[in-house]
């Protein structure tokens, strides 16, 4: 199985299309009929339904496609790791970002070390904790940054050098607007919205006891997302401070949890992972300016 015929694959995938596909990829159709036929025959299953004006992935396909699109970006990885040994004023880093105010900080070393390498490319892309580190894992990025405690088995990590803490945001004409924190008890038998993973790693142990009469009504991955459900009045969504737009023009408030819920953030890394030079640079950068901090 060829990276260039996986390529040809997922071409189709998302054009839906074998004409459109063969003309992005300047290919004859016939060729690229052949290619896909090959794959087929090679992998033993049908890949594709077609319709009159359109392809249609089979469920073996969509498996394939899953799992092409990460060969795909680890082979662009690769390449791009062995032209950038040479490559002194520059290369390409690839960060796994969960949502945080504290991000602010790896911006901030990014403009710095960019003034260094002007050459420097960096490639962003945002998830929770399971979805970064599972790419992480894959190879597919150099570093994440999540907010639970690292693995210690797997991973090297940085302490950044602020922390975020928990609150409820919700419509600023609620009754629960004049308080200046919000408790369990505050919390008791209203409809909650908070991510999977908050709920059960940060929430759970605040609420101790309190736990079960709290009632979680949706999850969201994105804070944005939820805060428009809360703005709607379909809920009160539990996040980190700064992530939702909370000014007075918004319509929306946020209240810090009572007791306090701090929040670490964590830049990692695989703790056996080769470096290209342009990453190992910019870890010691950011390791210098994290511990002066």
């Amino acid at each position: 199985m060829e990276i260039r015929t996986l390529r040809y694959f997922l071409a189709v995938a998302r054009e839906e299309n074998m004409t459109r596909a063969a003309s992005l990829l300047h290919v004859t159709q016939p060729t690229l009929s052949k290619q896909l036929k090959s794959l087929e025959d090679e992998l033993g299953k049908k890949l594709f339904t077609r319709h009159s004006f359109h392809i249609e992935l089979t469920e073996e396909g969509v498996l394939l496609r899953n799992r092409a699109e990460d060969l795909v970006s680890m082979a662009d990885k690769i390449e791009q790791e062995f032209l950038s040994l040479d490559e002194i004023t520059g290369g390409d880093l690839y960060f796994g970002l969960a949502e945080s105010y504290q991000i602010r900080h790896l911006a901030r070393e990014l403009r710095t070390f960019k003034e260094y390498y002007p050459g420097l490319r960096y490639h962003i892309s945002s998830g929770d904790t399971e979805q970064v580190t599972e790419k992480l894992d894959k190879g597919l990025l150099d570093f994440a940054v999540i907010c639970e405690t690292p693995d210690e088995r797997k991973y090297s990590y940085i302490c950044f050098p602020e922390s975020d803490y928990f609150g409820a945001v919700f419509p600023a004409d609620s009754p629960m607007a004049g308080k200046d924190s919000v408790t369990a008890d505050d919390l008791a038998g209203l409809p909650l919205f908070c991510s999977n993973q908050s709920w059960e790693n940060d929430i759970r142990p605040w609420a101790g006891e309190k736990f079960d009469d709290l009632h979680l009504e949706g999850t969201f991955r994105l804070s944005y997302n939820g805060s428009m459900f809360a703005k709607e009045g379909l809920g009160i969504l539990l996040t980190l401070n700064n992530l939702v737009n909370t000014s007075a023009e918004s319509g929306l408030v946020f209240r810090p949890l009572q007791p306090h819920l701090e929040m670490k953030m964590y830049l990692i890394w695989n703790r056996y992972q080769s470096f290209t030079p342009i990453a190992e640079r910019f870890l010691k950068q950011i390791r210098q300016s994290f511990s002066e901090e």
